[in-house]
């Protein structure tokens, strides 16, 4: 559980904060170069990152796009004070947690570290050492149940981008490590700097809703049940159409009850929020791409009026579809220097 004991210390801009980042076989790419980059614009900025780069005998790693990377040193022989320790993951998360040394190690390097961070599956090796037991930690959406199972002892949270327990943050997919990244150089040299990283990278400074947005459709293609199936797949091709229980029903040829049963047992939701999820989809991609009215985009997504579509938003993405289309729409103006934040930070 986190107290203030655990939290960090601020960090002081005028000393060297040493970043270390675990590297391994299988890692995934992005989850090294993308947090990587972030640190190392912050130095633009105030920053005073010292970057290093270990890994196991301090060999060359692959990673799962078939990248080369090499390390600075051998994990084993990295002694020196760390203030950010960061763990990327790898897919097939067992790999990592059954190599004994490289748990162990990354225990020693955690328990003196100022900081400790994991981005998308490298919670499952850090989980692995124990230090996560009684804490909040996220990983990506497809392995949010592995992690609970695998460690009930973690406290797992499902839906944001990053949580932070004490002087543990975890991240969830991929490019949630540099959202979280951003999160610590605000802590360490305000938002002014985090802002102007996010604005160098062309990323947005702080993204509204949480991962569940991202997993909708894709949830659909792996159900069984050929009702199911179908159900699904109508809702996800055609967003705007009749999709009330009986007429979803009706359509995979079986009754009200039995479908909702069968959406509860495969789909782990109700029709009602699948068929809400799809629309917010649906709705999200009419506001990034084109200029539509709002009652446009409401009939077209399949939400009805406006108003409908805005409880959806704020209840879901604490935004208004309005707000959510001036931060994320394509196409926007360039930034023009002297006329507020960048594109890139809404």
């Amino acid at each position: 559980m986190s107290t203030s004991k655990d939290r960090a210390a601020p960090a002081d801009p005028r000393r060297t904060h040493t970043v270390v980042m675990v590297l391994f076989d299988g890692v995934a790419a992005l989850d090294v170069t993308g947090p990587l980059d972030a640190w190392a614009a912050a130095n633009q900025y105030g920053g005073r990152y010292r970057i290093v780069t270990v890994s196991p005998g301090g060999k060359e790693v692959r990673t799962t796009s078939g990248l080369g990377l090499t390390a600075d040193l051998p994990l084993e022989e990295f002694t020196g004070r760390v203030g950010t320790l960061v763990v990327p993951g790898r897919p097939d998360w067992w790999a990592a947690v059954s190599d004994r040394g490289l748990v162990g190690h990354l225990a020693r390097l955690a328990r003196s570290a100022r900081r400790v961070s994991a981005v998308c599956a490298g919670a499952f090796p850090l989980a692995a050492t124990g230090l996560l037991d009684g804490r909040r930690a996220v990983t990506h959406w497809q392995l949010l149940d592995d992690l609970a199972t695998r460690y009930p002892a973690v406290r797992v949270d499902r839906e944001p981008i990053f949580v932070r327990d004490g002087r543990y943050i975890t991240s969830a997919g991929v490019t949630s490590g540099i959202d979280m990244t951003l999160s610590l150089v605000e802590e360490d040299l305000g938002p002014e700097a985090a802002r102007a990283v996010a604005r160098f990278l062309v990323v947005f400074m702080a993204r509204p809703g949480g991962q569940s947005q991202f997993s909708v459709r894709m949830q659909a293609r792996y159900r069984r049940s050929a009702a199911v199936r179908t159900v699904l797949d109508a809702v996800t091709a055609e967003p705007g159409a009749d999709h009330s229980l009986s007429a979803l029903a009706a359509r995979a040829g079986i009754s009200v009850r039995h479908l909702t049963r069968l959406i509860r047992k495969e789909a782990d939701t109700t029709v009602t929020r699948f068929v809400e999820q799809i629309r917010m989809e649906a709705a999200r991609g009419l506001l990034e791409s084109g200029t539509d009215p709002l009652d446009l985009v409401a009939r077209r997504s399949g939400f009805g009026s406006p108003e409908t579509m805005r409880r959806a938003f704020v209840r879901e993405l604490g935004t208004t579809p309005g707000a959510y289309r001036d931060r994320f729409r394509i196409g926007r103006p360039a930034f023009v220097p002297g006329s507020g934040e960048a594109a890139a930070n809404g």
